[in-house]
């Protein structure tokens, strides 16, 4: 079975608009998106983002930045935004461009207003299963996927397939949060396809098109394609959908899958920041 996105961001959608109509509240909650530059992908990104949050009832500004700028204009503007009581979340898109290095300016995001996890004290928080910090929305959306498709995680085999800090590590610690068996595999695994295909789930996310075939998967497991890439300007995901699909039970497309559920989890993670704020 195909599992798409829509349906989870739907439903989040909808109780979160349920959830903000039952605050007491004298402003609505506000989201800082900061963009550096034009990217085609972080534009696209944004206005989903915008489109999905303001359907809710959060109010969004995007701070638009010249390529060139200095570290320390960017630092200011994170110091203006997080000294604002009337910002609630604030979105960094990423990647930076070189002349701002992420492993500094991370440092300087507030914690409690980085509703994409890109502050160390988050994804710390992740590892010893504090709830209540910010997951990165992307590993979030991973989650609400295979809970909302009943997939059990309680002691179930689950191999993540990429280790990057934004979607692999991260998204193992939330499968070890729900009492997940999590094996970590990336593109220099030693035989991978011998791992791969005994899990019960896989979570693929390591930037490779199409490179997991039907003989990397187990017989009726549940596989989740995080990968965004393009083959002959098509875009597909990390997984060959077309020959693993009758081998599996559930498996999710690119596009149309994960990645439809992550501008609702970044809703999500702005309420929660809001409701800590108001």
């Amino acid at each position: 079975m195909i599992i798409k996105g829509k349906p989870i961001a739907d439903k989040i959608t909808e109780d979160l608009k349920n959830e903000l109509k039952s605050l007491k509240k004298d402003r609505n909650p506000k989201l800082s998106i900061i963009r550096v530059g034009n990217n085609p992908d972080d534009i696209s990104y944004e206005k989903n983002a915008i489109k999905r949050c303001e359907n809710i009832g959060i109010e969004c500004e995007v701070i638009t930045l010249l390529d060139d700028i200095s570290k320390k204009e960017y630092i200011d503007i994170l110091d203006r935004l997080n000294n604002d009581n009337l910002v609630d979340g604030i979105l960094c898109l990423r990647p930076l461009p070189k002349n701002i290095n992420e492993d500094e300016i991370k440092y300087f995001i507030s914690d409690k207003k980085d509703v994409d996890c890109f502050n160390p004290i988050n994804m710390a928080k992740i590892i010893e299963g504090d709830r209540s910090g910010f997951s990165p929305c992307t590993p979030m959306s991973v989650i609400e996927t295979l809970k909302y498709y009943d997939v059990d995680l309680n002691g179930a085999d689950v191999c993540v397939v990429g280790r990057s800090n934004i979607v692999g590590k991260p998204c193992s610690m939330l499968l070890l949060n729900e009492n997940a068996t999590v094996t970590i595999c990336h593109s220099k695994t030693k035989d991978l396809e011998s791992i791969t295909s005994k899990a019960d789930i896989l979570i693929v996310a390591v930037g490779k098109a199409k490179m997991i075939k039907s003989n990397f998967v187990k017989e009726n497991s549940v596989v989740i394609d995080v990968g965004i890439n393009f083959e002959d300007g098509i875009l597909c995901g990390d997984v060959d959908t077309d020959d693993v699909l009758d081998k599996v039970s559930m498996i999710t497309p690119v596009p149309f899958g994960v990645g439809s559920v992550t501008t609702s989890i970044l809703a999500k993670q702005v309420i929660k920041a809001y409701k800590n704020n108001i």
